[in-house]
């Protein structure tokens, strides 16, 4: 812990702020790292294991790039909902 003492003094913050900062990189970490794991992403697993980004770059993946977009329905034009009627 004297190690994060010093490193807040020459940083210029409170050791707590310190802290906190690295349990809140450290947490987003991991569910980043679990997720992307499950999910077979590689690249996306290697990026968040080497880079640091305090959270951030964990918390879009999660929120936005994890997630699969679900295709919007096509519309039926009127040419296929007759063929639709005729095959009933």
């Amino acid at each position: 812990m004297e190690y994060f003492g010093e490193l807040a003094t020459e940083l210029g913050i409170s050791l707590w702020l310190l802290v906190i900062v690295i349990i809140w990189s450290a947490v987003w970490k991991f569910l980043a790292l679990w997720k992307s794991a499950r999910k077979n992403h590689l690249v996306w697993f290697i990026v968040f294991a080497i880079v640091n980004t305090m959270g951030i770059l964990e918390i879009l993946y999660i929120y936005v790039f994890s997630e699969k977009r679900k295709k919007p329905e096509k519309e039926s034009t009127p040419k296929e909902k007759t063929r639709k009627k005729k095959r009933k």
